[in-house]
């Protein structure tokens, strides 16, 4: 049932070499029950594992790991305008996204392409290109670790927020997602206003695109962009884009006319990676770990470096953003 020592350095995208004192998988509720009620280990000592994507372990686990395998695509509803769909916690992101394309839903598109399991998005209320997994969601359901009980979220009891959740604040570690309930569109309206898809659509001679080269658009630009975690050890995007005020954003703007930035919640977004590399930082290399080359948001690891030095390198790079434009970068992945 449990797996000790259990090498997690394949569970990871940063390939980091770590072990978990104790691992195993579940593909339902009652099977992570089951794992909880007779885990060798303290429950206060148990991490969920999704797809390994947006977390940094910077040593050995000392206690049980529990991998999620929980599958299924279920329509729960549909009309003639929306489907509701309920995907299991254990499904590709990137997965989830291209059935649905190929069903001519829309909604999640601009979503193609995002490393990670299904029951990791609402934990960090994933996004990218001016779409955020809360404009599709409608409910969560999720073991109560402590208790083995299965509770359900609304979109509001999840408290979204940028790159945030109540799974990433006042609930963090206490819960499993299990399965989430999206709605997608049959008719739906494309953003292609952010970031450069609409000039890649452009280049492209499309002018009135479908779901699925919207997609292909998106994908296109992430792989141009972002490593593959296949070839080079990372996590994708590193750091959050910051949100300053409106005022910090006169001053900012004023001596950095030239920075990138966007209307956000609460103030004005800037690009994390713009910061970064005007800092000095990227294709910056020590040792088997680094800056990419590509892109300045994504710390790598080009061999067997060691966990710690990449979340110390994450340190210099904020002290230094902080000490050239005093701008509060925040780190976008877990640090175990």
């Amino acid at each position: 049932m449990f797996e000790p020592d259990f090498d997690l350095r394949h569970l990871n995208t940063f390939g980091i070499r770590v072990k978990a004192r104790y691992f195993a998988e579940f593909d339902g509720e009652d099977r992570l029950i089951e794992l909880l009620k007779n885990s060798p280990s303290d429950l206060s000592s148990t991490l969920i594992l999704g797809g390994g994507s947006n977390l940094l372990f910077t040593k050995d686990f000392d206690g049980l790991v529990v991998a999620n395998r929980i599958s299924g695509l279920d329509v729960v509803s549909e009309s003639d305008e929306h489907v509701l769909l309920e995907v299991g916690g254990g499904e590709s992101w990137h997965e989830v996204v291209m059935y649905c394309v190929a069903q001519g839903w829309g909604g999640i598109e601009n979503l193609s392409l995002i490393p990670g399991l299904a029951g990791a998005a609402p934990m960090q209320n994933i996004g990218a290109y001016g779409v955020e997994l809360k404009d599709v969601f409608i409910s969560l359901k999720a073991v109560h670790l402590a208790s083995g009980e299965i509770h359900e979220f609304s979109a509001d009891e999840c408290q979204f927020g940028y790159r945030e959740s109540i799974f990433k604040m006042a609930k963090k570690g206490q819960y499993c997602i299990s399965r989430i309930t999206i709605r997608l569109s049959k008719n739906p309206k494309l953003n292609t206003s952010y970031g450069a898809i609409e000039q890649h659509l452009e280049a492209s001679n499309i002018t009135s695109p479908t779901i699925k080269e919207v997609s292909q658009a998106v994908v296109s630009i992430r792989q141009s962009k972002l490593p593959n975690p296949a070839e080079i050890g990372n996590a994708g995007s590193f750091f959050k884009n910051p949100v300053i005020s409106v005022e910090q954003a006169e001053v900012f703007r004023s001596a950095h006319g030239n920075a990138p930035h966007y209307p956000a919640v609460g103030g004005v977004k800037l690009a994390a990676g713009w910061l970064i590399e005007q800092a000095g930082w990227k294709g910056y290399a020590e040792g088997d770990f680094g800056v990419h080359d590509r892109q300045a948001l994504v710390l790598v690891n080009r061999g067997n470096a060691k966990g710690s030095d990449i979340y110390a390198l994450s340190q210099r790079v904020l002290d230094d953003v902080k000490s050239k434009f005093g701008v509060e970068l925040e780190r976008e992945v877990n640090v175990i």
